[in-house]
C-alpha cells in the first residue's frame, strides 16, 4: 500500500514538472516566436536615442571668395564614471593592457592637463564627466583612436573670422552658443544657419551608439555662405588708414566708404575704431556697431552739392550763374547767415560758390528754388530714408516735411543743417550725381549662396535724380572745388581728374552746437568717367576743425582704389569754368 502511495506521487510531481516544462516551453515559445518582434521592439525602444543634429553654419566670403567667417568644428572629451575600468589599447600596433590609472595619465598627457584631475573625474555613480571642452581635430583625433570604451565626445561648432577685425562692424559676431548677435551675422542669419535635423540611433549598455541602429528622422540642411561685395585687401588698407585718421586727429571715430558708381556696390566699409569678431568684448560697446550704416549726424557743406544741382536742373541757375557773397547775409526777418570765415564782398559763379563753400552766396541762388521743389530733390537723392542695404539697425536720418521748416531752417537745410544723414547716405547722394544722375541702392551682400547656386540679393529700382546734363555741369562744378578751392585742392590726386566737396559740420550739442565738428571729404574720380566714389568722415576731430583732416585719408583710400581696380590715368583736361566775375 505504502508503495503504491508513493508510486502515485511520483506520478503527479511527474505530470506537474511536465506541465511546468511545457508551460515554460510555450511561454518561451511565445517570447522567441510569436512576440520576439514586440519584446525587442520595447527592449530598443529602453535604449533608443533621439537627438539634435546640428547645422553647420554658411561662411561669410568676400568678393574675391576669401572666407571672412567660417565654423570650426570642435570636441567636448567626455567620460562615463560608471563604466570606468582597465582597457587594452592599440599602440604602435601592440596591444596593452592599461591601468585606470596608467588611461589616466595617457589621457593627461593628451589633453595636457593634470592626471589628479581626470582620476577625480573618474570616480563616482554618474554616467557623465567632462575632461576637456573644445579640443582641437588633432587631439580629438588621438584620443579617439585610441578606442577607449568608456571615452565619448560632443561635437561643438565655434565661429572663426580668420581676417581679425577686417570688417568686424560689418560681420558681426556670435554669442557662445551660436545663436547671431550683431551685424550680418543676425542680419543674414537665415541664409547662414541652415535648418537643424534629428535622428535616432540604440545605445548598447555600455552607452556606445550601436552604428547600424542609426536612422535619419529629419535631414540636417547646412547653412548658407553668404558673398559680401567688399574687397577685403582693400578694406584692411581703408581701415589701416582711418585708424591713422583717429589718432592723428584725435577723433572719437572716422569712417571711409568706397563705393563703385556704376553699381552701387560697396567696395570697403571702413571705421575706427573696429571690432574683432572674435574678442568683441575687448571693445567698448558702442565700437561694436557700425556707425556707417547706424549714426547720423548734420553733413554740414557736403551737401551743397545738392541745392546747386537742383537749381541748375530745375533751370534756375548753371555753373556761371554771378552772385556777391559777403561774409554775412541779413534774412529779411532780421537773422543772418554767415560763412565761415570773415571776408570782404566776393563776386562768385555758382561754381566759386562750391569751389569756396559760400553759406551766403549758395542761399542767393540755391533760394530761387521754391521749399517744395528742393525738398523733393533732397528725397530723391536719398535723405530721410533708409538706402536698401538691408543693415541692421540702419538709420533713416532726418528730413522733415518742408511744411514744417521755420523761415531760418528752409535756408540753412542748404548747406546741411537741421537735416541728418549716415556716412552711407551721404556717398549714394555722390554716386548719383557721378552716375549720370542716377541713383543706385548700395549693395554689401551680393547674395546667398547654397550648393554653388548664389541667390541674388534683391535691389530696388534706381531713381532718376537729375538729368544727365545736370549731372555732368555738377560733376565739372566739382572738380573746381579740387583744383582751385583753399582746402579741396589737397585731394588732388597726380594724374587723375578728381571733383569732390569738403564738409565741416558743427555737431548738435543741447539747443545749439558744440565747439567740435563732424570733418569730411567726399570725391569721385576720374571725372571724365567716373568710376568710384570715396566718402572720408571724422568724427568730433580735436586737432584740425576743417575738412584738412579728411582730405589726407581720402588721398590715401581712393589712390589704393585707383591700383587695385587698375584705373588708367587721365588723358583729358577739365572744363575751363570762371569762379568769380568781375
Amino acid at each position: 500500500m505504502y508503495n503504491d502511495l508513493n508510486a502515485r506521487r511520483q506520478k503527479v510531481f511527474s505530470a506537474i514538472v511536465i506541465f511546468a516544462l511545457l508551460l515554460f516551453g510555450v511561454r518561451l515559445f511565445f517570447f522567441q516566436v510569436v512576440d520576439a518582434a514586440e519584446i525587442n521592439k520595447e527592449s530598443e525602444s529602453s535604449m533608443l536615442v533621439n537627438r539634435s543634429v546640428k547645422a553647420v553654419r554658411g561662411e561669410i566670403l568676400d568678393s574675391a571668395g576669401n572666407v571672412l567667417a567660417s565654423t570650426v568644428i570642435t570636441w567636448d572629451v567626455n567620460i562615463d564614471p560608471v563604466n570606468v575600468g582597465p582597457v587594452v589599447l592599440d599602440i604602435d600596433g601592440q596591444k596593452i593592457s592599461f591601468t585606470k590609472e596608467q588611461t589616466a595619465e595617457k589621457l593627461a598627457g593628451i589633453l595636457r592637463i593634470s592626471t589628479e584631475s581626470i582620476l577625480e573625474k573618474m570616480t563616482g555613480e554618474g554616467r557623465y564627466a567632462n575632461l576637456k571642452k573644445s579640443v582641437s581635430a588633432s587631439t580629438y583625433n588621438t584620443i579617439r583612436e585610441l578606442d577607449i570604451p568608456w571615452v565619448y565626445f560632443d561635437a561643438r561648432q565655434s565661429r572663426h573670422y580668420s581676417y581679425g577685425a577686417v570688417a568686424g562692424n560689418l560681420i558681426g559676431f556670435v554669442g557662445s552658443d551660436g545663436s547671431a548677435l550683431a551685424g550680418l551675422e543676425r542680419t543674414m542669419n537665415s541664409c547662414l544657419a541652415g535648418s537643424d535635423g534629428r535622428e535616432s540611433y540604440v545605445q548598447g549598455a555600455d552607452l556606445i551608439k550601436i552604428p547600424s541602429s542609426i536612422q535619419t528622422l529629419v535631414p540636417v540642411k547646412d547653412g548658407g555662405d553668404v558673398v559680401l561685395t567688399i574687397n577685403a585687401d582693400l578694406q584692411y588698407a581703408a581701415q589701416q588708414e582711418m585708424a591713422a585718421t583717429v589718432r592723428r586727429l584725435k577723433a572719437d571715430w572716422a569712417s571711409a566708404i568706397v563705393i563703385e558708381v556704376k553699381t552701387g556696390r560697396i567696395l570697403a566699409a571702413a571705421e575706427a575704431p573696429s571690432v574683432d569678431p572674435n574678442r568683441p568684448g575687448a571693445v567698448a560697446e558702442r565700437n561694436r556697431h557700425s556707425r556707417i550704416f547706424q549714426t547720423a549726424f548734420e553733413p554740414g557743406s557736403i551737401l551743397k552739392p545738392i541745392a546747386a544741382a537742383t537749381a541748375v536742373d530745375v533751370g534756375k541757375a548753371t555753373p556761371t550763374t554771378q552772385v556777391v557773397a559777403p561774409d554775412r547775409l541779413r534774412m529779411p526777418w532780421g537773422q543772418y547767415i554767415n560763412d565761415s570765415e570773415n571776408h570782404a564782398p566776393e563776386k562768385l559763379t555758382l561754381t566759386g560758390v562750391l569751389k569756396n563753400s559760400s553759406n551766403t552766396g549758395l542761399v542767393q541762388i540755391a533760394g530761387k528754388v521754391d521749399s517744395a521743389t528742393r525738398y523733393d530733390y533732397m528725397r530723391k537723392f536719398g535723405m530721410g530714408e533708409k538706402t536698401g542695404v538691408n543693415f541692421e539697425g540702419e538709420s533713416s536720418g532726418i528730413l522733415t516735411d518742408y511744411k514744417g521748416w521755420d523761415r531760418m531752417t528752409d535756408k540753412v537745410v542748404m548747406f546741411g543743417q537741421g537735416v541728418s544723414l549716415t556716412p552711407i547716405q551721404t556717398a549714394m547722394i555722390y554716386q548719383a550725381i557721378a552716375n549720370k544722375g542716377v541713383r543706385l541702392s548700395p549693395v554689401l551682400v551680393e547674395g546667398c549662396q547654397e550648393k554653388n547656386n548664389l541667390v541674388k540679393t534683391a535691389v530696388p529700382a534706381p531713381v532718376r535724380v537729375i538729368s544727365e546734363n545736370t549731372s555732368v555741369q555738377t560733376m565739372d562744378m566739382l572738380e573746381k572745388v579740387v583744383e582751385l578751392g583753399p582746402i579741396g585742392k589737397t585731394a588732388r590726386i597726380y594724374g587723375y581728374r578728381v571733383g569732390g566737396k569738403t564738409g565741416t559740420a558743427q555737431i548738435a550739442e543741447g539747443s545749439g552746437y558744440g565747439r567740435l565738428h563732424a570733418v569730411s571729404f567726399v570725391g569721385i574720380a576720374p571725372v571724365e568717367d567716373p568710376q568710384f566714389v570715396v566718402a572720408v568722415t571724422a568724427y568730433k576731430s580735436r586737432t584740425v576743425s576743417n575738412s584738412l583732416g579728411a582730405t589726407p585719408g581720402f588721398v590715401k583710400v581712393m589712390k589704393q582704389v585707383l591700383r587695385t581696380y587698375k584705373v588708367p590715368p587721365s588723358t583729358t583736361k577739365s572744363k575751363k569754368l570762371p569762379t568769380e566775375w568781375k
